[in-house]
């Protein structure tokens, strides 16, 4: 049988889960819905078609109410790894949204946990499960451009039209770094195999931005290998806008790799009509690489790793101790964009 979930989270992006990231996966069985909003909870307990038992208004109400084998969160960032300790207390695995917690060191306080009681930890980094990056991260591993002298990342997209201020993106903490650069960091860790070691960041918004705190950052990365990346990111460029995962340019000894992913679109648009590989050669010689195509893509894909590592006991890619070093990268970034001084990134 499948395993069964306990969706916790269901406003906003949580929403957006149980309409389009689950469905798809034949592998999981929704146990249970939870969202101490009241208003919340009925809208989706009705679009989803489930019986009013199983939508509740807390996940401690929802472990004591159905039987479930895990529980998959996407409730907001701050109550992530509360909810993780709670869910791995009572014996299930546990799929988290990206970011796991609030600070490194409270999430290897649940890394820990889940090491200790021999439970799946899995976060959802969801933009590692389309085919230009996993395609990148072979190229280089095989030395298909030989040593790395260099890696730019550049992400654009225009977010700042919303005619209510009190819009909640507007008021994220950290909504650049926090909520967007950790894709394109975690991004870089998995495609180069390397680890930040030192990072300078700064931040600087203009007049009319909506935004609370940062929107766009201009970030040095120092990488082991002494591998230097150039990142640039912003919710507030009238630029030509890029696909989620950013524009990406790695320039090597024998020649430059270039990728982008994850573009946009609605439910039925392609998942991957964005993602593109190019191998640039000595003399300029352009050379598109062939993708390999999914059965599903993103959250979805993520969710049915999840699902297999509970059946099976393999280990997911994206589990808590692997995702560490990302967390730590985001951190380092915000402590330097804070002192204006280059930070270490302190992985626990």
């Amino acid at each position: 049988m499948p395993p069964k979930i306990i969706h916790v989270g269901l406003g906003g992006w949580g929403g957006d889960w149980a309409r389009r990231a689950i469905p798809p996966v034949t592998t999981v069985e929704v146990a249970a819905i939870v969202d101490p909003d009241e208003e919340t909870l009925h809208a989706a307990r009705a679009e989803l078609g489930l019986a009013e038992a199983r939508a509740l208004p807390s996940l401690t109400d929802a472990l004591a109410a159905v039987e479930a084998d895990a529980v998959v969160i996407t409730a907001p960032a701050v109550t992530h790894a509360p909810l993780a300790l709670e869910a791995l207390a009572a014996g299930r695995h546990v799929l988290v949204e990206k970011p796991f917690a609030t600070s490194s060191q409270e999430a290897d306080r649940v890394v820990r946990r889940a090491d200790e009681l021999g439970l799946v930890l899995q976060v959802s980094q969801n933009y590692r499960n389309y085919p230009a990056p996993k395609a990148a991260q072979r190229l280089l591993a095989e030395g298909a451009i030989g040593e790395l002298a260099g890696i730019s990342i550049d992400f654009r997209q225009w977010d700042n039209d919303n005619p209510f201020e009190t819009h909640p993106h507007y008021r994220f903490p950290h909504p650049l770094l926090h909520d967007m650069a950790i894709h394109h960091f975690d991004l870089l860790r998995k495609v180069t195999g390397k680890e930040a070691v030192r990072v300078y960041a700064k931040v600087s918004d203009p007049s009319f931005s909506k935004y609370v705190e940062e929107a766009s950052a201009v970030v040095t990365i120092e990488m082991t290998d002494d591998l230097v990346v150039s990142y640039r990111g912003s919710w507030l460029s009238r630029g030509e806008p890029t696909p989620w995962a950013g524009a990406w340019r790695i320039a090597g000894e024998d020649g430059e790799l270039l990728f982008t992913s994850r573009g946009g679109g609605g439910p039925e648009a392609d998942p991957i009509a964005q993602d593109r590989v190019t191998l640039r050669r000595p003399g300029g010689r352009a050379e598109p690489v062939e993708l390999e195509r999914q059965d599903l893509y993103g959250r979805a894909a993520g969710l049915e790793i999840f699902a297999d590592a509970i059946a099976t006991g393999t280990v997911p890619e994206t589990t808590g101790a692997a995702n560490l070093g990302s967390l730590a990268l985001v951190e380092a970034a915000t402590r330097s964009a804070a002192s204006g001084q280059v930070e270490e990134v302190r992985i626990p």
